[in-house]
């Protein structure tokens, strides 16, 4: 039986400088997706590779788990971003030139689209006029670095908060402190919320994660 060597799919010429990678997913006919993102392509250089296709909704959500095993030490700190300043890109560079780890990271995700669609009291998020949810993420396979990596994340996210807007995705947050970060992520619904769970869960027994109590505090 032959053995094939491993490939390596990036260009050989290529390796060793940086990159850019624009990762995308579109819902619905491969045609309309590649008509929606040759917009994008075209504004920008020639990519080095293009393995845009269709792959089932699974595939897509586990591309990177072998990037992110399991057992890594994580910290997370989000918040919800209308305009990116030349003041807030500049604390951005500055923190990530703090790196504690390789596989640490800043990511920034798009919001528009149908999120913009509906109103701000139509469902429990309220921060539909947000143009970036951002996240924060201290991450490295050592025990001995956690601490590391939550000072890391805590002041970058301390760097950049006072250019984002209240509130952020309540996945990307951890021990944030008290509940006036939930309550800004919520706004006006944080309420309504409140008295849902007093009805259906008055002994808080769902508690866990970023939890709305029955009752203000």
């Amino acid at each position: 039986m032959k053995t094939v060597p491993p490939v390596d799919p990036f260009p050989a010429e290529h390796q060793g400088k940086r990159a850019c990678a624009i990762i995308a997913c579109y819902n619905g006919p491969t045609e309309d997706g590649q008509a929606v993102m040759a917009k994008l392509l075209a504004e920008l250089p020639p990519p080095l590779f293009n393995w845009m296709g269709e792959m089932p909704y699974p595939a897509l959500q586990s591309m990177f788990d072998p990037f992110f095993p399991k057992g890594l030490q994580w910290y997370w700190r989000g918040d919800f971003v209308k305009e990116l300043t030349d003041e807030a890109i500049d604390a951005h560079i500055a923190q990530a030139q703090k790196l504690p780890s390789s596989l640490s990271l800043m990511h920034l995700y798009p919001i528009d689209g149908a999120v913009r669609r509906i109103g701000k009291s139509d469902t429990a998020w309220n921060t539909r006029d947000a143009t970036w949810s951002m996240v924060i993420a201290g991450i490295d396979p050592n025990p001995q670095k956690a601490g590391e990596i939550t000072r890391w994340t805590k002041g970058y996210w301390e760097a950049v908060h006072p250019y984002s807007a209240d509130g952020g995705y309540v996945n990307f947050m951890m021990d944030d402190g008290d509940d006036s970060r939930l309550k800004a992520t919520y706004g006006d619904n944080y309420d309504r919320l409140v008295a849902l769970k007093a009805k259906y869960d008055p002994t808080n027994f769902f508690s866990v994660n970023q939890n709305i109590k029955p009752m203000h505090s």
